[in-house]
């Protein structure tokens, strides 16, 4: 005999206006940001392999891409840039006419009302891709020195806001990188442009595909000094609360998927918005196996995104998110 309670779940669960009013999540273009990869040249939208379709993109390309991030509803932009030169101090990060700040006045040009989020670090300006400086140990062996990083850290923060940056995302795992940056958007009187910090950011093998795109594979050895343990849950917490403490407006754990656990932790225990990012493996795996037929790529992308959210991600930071906006868009 069906109980009571079951014949009202499957009433629910079988009329789709019902399950639409009954919903407890819900996926909107508003929640994404759209990451994007800047280089120099002209007339550049040259397919980044292990990413199908995502792009390294010129200048002049930008705002044709941005009006259809614009059309598509997404609120704004997270910018990686590949620089023409790179050296042992990643100076191409801070440089006033360094290819992020360049691009961003194009894209505030092209879509002011576009939120365009500057990804700070020097990993992609470095000759030797660790997002900071190298010193020799002493034992022949070289390492970050946080400290000098942070210098140069919080002068790539400062030239990206005032190239019209409304928002910085340090991700350089520096220890005092936020209160880096916040100090000295402070002291050149920017108070109120806010910080996303990375602040769980995991030693992850699901970065690959970023690597090639952004040219940015460590030369030698790895990221686990200053990029957290895998198998780690509690340090992630007080990673996000040293963040805050720092002045970090929005704290984001990444790669998203595989935290899940951590997203909803963070979201339980802080009141801060919370951005998690839907990494590149992430992204590539889900496209490798639709191309190849073996999952519906539309609605295994869509449960993803949604799991993202019901975990407690206010911002998720995708790039599926603008065939997502399409798809969300279609369905009404």
């Amino acid at each position: 005999m069906t109980s009571f309670p079951d014949v009202r779940l499957r009433r629910v669960r079988e009329l789709e206006p019902v399950r639409s009013l009954t919903r407890e999540t819900r996926l909107s273009p508003s929640n994404f940001i759209y990451p994007l990869f800047v280089t120099h040249g002209q007339g550049i939208r040259q397919p980044i392999e292990p990413m199908p379709g995502c792009f390294h993109l010129s200048l002049d390309m930008l705002a044709e891409e941005v009006a259809e991030v614009v059309e598509l509803g997404l609120p704004g932009v997270l910018l990686f840039g590949l620089p023409a030169e790179k050296d042992p101090v990643g100076s191409g990060a801070y440089d006033p006419e360094g290819i992020i700040q360049e691009a961003i006045r194009v894209i505030k040009q092209a879509a002011p009302d576009l939120l365009v989020i500057g990804d700070v670090c020097l990993c992609e300006y470095t000759d030797h891709g660790h997002c900071g400086v190298i010193v020799n140990d002493g034992a022949g062996k070289g390492r970050i020195d946080n400290d000098q990083t942070l210098e140069l850290v919080a002068r790539t923060a400062l030239a990206q806001v005032q190239a019209g940056a409304d928002m910085v995302a340090p991700s350089a795992m520096m220890d005092g990188q936020v209160r880096a940056i916040r100090d000295i958007l402070n002291a050149y009187d920017y108070p109120q442009t806010p910080i996303m910090g990375y602040a769980a950011k995991y030693a992850s093998a699901f970065y690959g595909p970023f690597r090639v795109a952004a040219d940015s594979t460590p030369q030698f050895g790895d990221r686990r000094s200053y990029q957290m343990d895998p198998a780690n849950r509690r340090m992630a917490l007080r990673e996000i609360e040293s963040d805050i403490a720092e002045g970090a407006d929005i704290v984001m754990v990444k790669p998203a998927l595989a935290y899940l656990d951590v997203i909803r932790d963070a979201t339980q225990r802080f009141d801060h918005p919370m951005a998690a990012y839907n990494v590149s493996g992430e992204f590539s795996m889900v496209k490798g196996a639709g191309k190849q037929g073996w999952i519906d790529e539309k609605a295994v992308t869509l449960e993803l995104l949604t799991a993202i959210r019901r975990a407690g991600a206010d911002i998720i930071i995708s790039y599926h998110a603008k065939e997502a906006a399409r798809w969300l868009r279609d369905e009404g």
